[in-house]
């Protein structure tokens, strides 16, 4: 069978046969799984029709199976959503901020790195610490073989064909070879966890070896991350975010809201926590204030370096994680604010307020059990229309007080809200 699909492949690139033929074609190996070895057959004409070269393609594809490791990390969703004060309190640590000035002074690389692209070493060692551990953590998954179990199962298909014709790009260029291209369950390769389509896009060779090596090159990782940050917008010279006060009775619906000077939120009675004056760098900038623990915890305005942060992993919370990371090497104090004490929330209970917001009209999405924008835009509608502090955070109160208000109601999406 694997001759004849081969022989199919290299006549489908001639020209010979016609890429509809392609999708009939039998997997290049029996899986053992229907699903998977039908989503192979279909998927090598999508291949071919995007480049991939049939002889690539019938070599990578050729006993490829699916990883159980990988389908099952891709449907686990934890019972418990973890605080924000709880992650970045096991991510901002003292042996971390340790290591990573350690770490920093090894590597040379970092003021052309600096000087090219705008990005302070101090970022980027906050990058390197949160996906590999300062390279240390880099996964061991074959990347092929996890993007196509994401594939095949469908969930996000797309995304995962896309990435792993990629993969076949990278090999198929002969700039690394398969066995090079390991990471995490997900995809993500190397020091500073690319996906392969970024690798394509944004890795650089700054260590002028004439390879983009994010494995085991510390300057090329670090340099492909500055490079992906400069991309997404970073701007030389200006803050990340800084800690504020807000006064008494503030209308925390501006949260997570308005991007505005530092001057604009000044007027509203927004000032650094700290006391100092903005930055030149600072002073025009759009700024956006965030309570990420509600009004009882610290509150940040967020610049647009935060969310150049974000398009590496676009999680509040990670941004967070590298920015504190990042002023706790430079020297700067903890938060002044100290965090509230958070218990974790359920699923069932994460899932209920959002049921709930949406029986009374606050239409927060999906009731997904996660606590994204859209719920906690929704939160702060309801908050504010029932004269509370519009904070839009959930707690363990709010959700008693969603579901008391909603009890009267006899079903929220066909379950009952106390579900």
């Amino acid at each position: 069978m694997r001759r004849r699909l081969t022989l199919s492949l290299i006549l489908l690139g001639l020209g010979l046969i016609s890429p509809a033929a392609s999708q009939s074609i039998a997997p290049p190996t029996a899986s053992g799984d229907q699903i998977f070895d039908a989503w192979a057959s279909e998927f090598q004409g999508r291949a071919l029709a995007a480049g991939i070269d049939p002889v690539v393609l019938a070599r990578e594809m050729a006993g490829l199976t699916p990883d159980a490791r990988v389908a099952c990390a891709d449907s686990r969703q934890p019972e418990f959503s973890k605080p924000i004060s709880a992650y970045l309190g096991g991510v901002v640590t003292q042996d971390r901020l340790i290591i990573g000035r350690r770490r920093g002074a090894e590597v040379a690389a970092f003021p052309a790195i600096e000087a090219a692209s705008g990005v302070p070493p101090e970022i980027l060692l906050g990058v390197w610490a949160l996906e590999s551990g300062f390279g240390s953590l880099q996964g061991n998954y074959d990347t092929l073989r996890s993007l196509a179990t994401l594939a095949a199962q469908g969930r996000r298909r797309a995304w995962a064909e896309g990435e792993m014709i990629a993969t076949l790009r990278i090999i198929q260029s002969g700039e690394q070879p398969r066995a090079r291209l390991q990471g995490s369950w997900a995809g993500a390769m190397g020091q500073t966890q690319f996906i392969p389509s970024t690798y394509l896009s944004t890795a650089v060779d700054q260590d002028g070896d004439g390879r983009r090596d994010i494995w085991s090159s510390s300057a090329d990782a670090l340099g492909s991350a500055a490079n992906l940050l400069a991309k997404a917008g970073w701007v030389r010279g200006q803050s990340w975010a800084r800690e504020v006060t807000v006064p008494a009775g503030f209308d925390y619906s501006l949260t997570e809201g308005p991007r505005e000077t530092p001057a604009w939120w000044a007027q509203r009675g927004v000032i650094r926590t700290d006391g100092r004056p903005w930055a030149a760098a600072d002073v025009d900038a759009r700024a956006q204030l965030i309570a990420p623990a509600g009004a009882e915890g610290p509150q940040f305005l967020l610049f647009p370096n935060h969310f150049a942060i974000r398009a590496y992993n676009n999680s509040l919370s990670y941004a967070l994680g590298v920015g504190m990371l990042a002023d706790g090497y430079r020297g700067e104090g903890a938060l002044i604010r100290p965090w509230p004490q958070e218990t974790p929330l359920p699923l069932v209970d994460r899932m209920t307020a959002q049921r709930a917001l949406a029986a009374l009209g606050f239409d927060p999405g999906a009731p997904d059990g996660v606590v994204g924008m859209g719920t906690r835009r929704s939160l702060r509608a309801w908050q504010a229309a029932r004269g509370l502090v519009a904070d839009g955070y959930l707690s363990h109160a709010m959700v008693y007080r969603l579901k008391v208000e909603a009890s009267a109601l006899p079903t929220i999406a066909g379950e009952n809200v106390h579900e």
